[in-house]
């Protein structure tokens, strides 16, 4: 690779490429105190040139002017890092820059490691996601989201006639996956090197599919079986953990099993009142205040704190319609059968798959140029993606986004011309 005369340049260019991510990165001393040690200033060099999209290694390796052996051999350590994507189909191998979140945190505390300080990089990423808003707000604009709820399927009552559909049931999408895997809980692993972790359990994080291979190449996951990810599911509900996953209904990548007090995106949703980083499930909790005892135990349980009980003489237990996720852990905790799970009123939109979700990202983000175009070494992407951005900035698009028949076609387009540039690999993601 050469000499790096300007190792500071190289962060900064990598913090600017993680921001044209639809997660984003918004600038910080402290980023790149946390770039600068997960990243050498040669990995740096590497991983600002690489797209946030998945490209195949033929491709990176002309994009990048490095034979494809040696591009390898250095984007597989990196991958062992967790510093880029790494997947394989056919023979190939495919790679992308991951976003800050769900990406570079997420690999950074996934498993034990000797080779980074964690703790050092626990402060620091406490720092960047709560020292102001900037993170939050860039990662969770918008109403598309990376994550939605998963409602428990125990907390259903069996004589409702609305249909439960299989992506709905965390059981059934790791029934149906194709491969399972587990790692540490990346946001309780990090609070307990700040001394702040809960007792809930660490050993919790379910990848599946294609994610669940990818993490167990690269050492980030331990392979399960279906009935070994079924069982940590079912211990984590009788934890008191709430589950959220990816938020499509096809191949999806992940189950996380959350607690409110070390889970980010919750934190967030209560620090800085983002009350939609978490989209809803289908399902709202409600309460029977002929058996409620105000006994407090369904307040201790929320996660997000949408239930307080009330200020009238009788303290019966009150719920916020607007805060509710609808996971059904407060169904749990209630011994006095005064809650249930009903239909909301309108049901929730949810992505097919990773196209459909990433897209409506950009869209929503004005990331839909760095997400297109995105080799900044090349005039014409230089030039075509500062066209679009001027254009996403524009009154008149963001117009014509709100207008549903004319969003449909335009994301029909952007996810048509997304799978051609991915070819083959976009069989796994779809």
């Amino acid at each position: 690779m050469g000499h790096i005369v300007n190792p500071q340049r190289e962060y900064r260019l990598l913090r600017r490429q993680l921001d044209r991510t639809v997660a984003g990165a918004p600038d910080s001393p402290i980023l790149m105190q946390i770039l600068s040690i997960l990243f050498s200033p040669e990995d740096a060099r590497v991983a600002r040139r690489l797209p946030g999209r998945l490209a195949r290694l033929e491709e990176l390796s002309r994009r990048l002017d490095i034979p494809e052996p040696e591009l390898l051999d250095r984007l597989g350590a990196m991958a062992e890092r967790g510093l880029v994507v790494d997947l394989e189909h056919e023979g190939h191998r495919w790679f992308a820059l991951p976003p800050v979140v769900i990406g570079l945190f997420e690999f950074a505390f996934m498993r034990t490691r000797d080779e980074v300080p964690q703790a050092e990089l626990a402060r620091l990423f406490e720092e960047y996601s709560s020292r102001d808003s900037r993170f939050a707000q860039s990662l969770f604009q918008g109403q598309t989201q990376v994550a939605r709820t998963l409602v428990r399927e125990d907390a259903l009552p069996e004589d409702d006639h609305t249909e439960i559909l299989d992506w709905e049931r965390a059981g059934e999408l790791i029934r149906s996956a194709t491969a399972a895997g587990v790692s540490l809980c990346a946001c309780r692993h990090k609070a307990s090197h700040l001394g702040t972790a809960c007792d809930a359990p660490q050993r919790v994080c379910l990848s599946l599919n294609f994610a669940a291979e990818s993490l167990v190449r690269n050492g980030m996951a331990e392979p399960l079986t279906t009935a070994e990810a079924v069982k940590i599911l079912e211990g984590c509900q009788e934890a008191g953990l709430a589950q959220s996953g990816d938020n499509v209904q096809h191949r999806v990548s992940f189950i996380c099993n959350c607690c409110g007090c070390c889970c980010e995106i919750m934190r967030a949703m209560k620090r800085f009142d983002l009350r939609g980083a978490i989209v809803t499930s289908n399902w709202i909790m409600e309460v029977d205040l002929s058996k409620c005892t105000g006994c407090g135990k369904c307040v201790a349980a929320c996660p997000v704190d949408a239930i307080e009980l009330g200020q009238n003489p009788t303290g019966k237990a009150v719920r916020d319609e607007k805060l509710c996720l609808g996971c059904g852990v407060c169904y749990s905790a209630c011994q006095a059968g005064a809650i249930s799970m009903k239909p909301r009123r309108r049901r929730v939109f949810t992505p097919e798959n990773v196209f459909d979700r990433v897209a409506l990202m950009a869209i929503e983000r004005g990331k839909l140029a760095g997400l297109i175009f995105d080799d900044p070494k090349r005039f014409s992407h230089r030039a075509l993606g500062r066209l679009i951005a001027l254009l996403e900035r524009a009154n008149v698009l963001k117009a014509a986004m709100a207008i549903r028949p004319l969003r449909s076609v335009f994301l029909r387009r952007v996810i048509t011309e997304g799978k051609k540039q991915l070819g083959p690999i976009a069989e796994i993601l779809d």
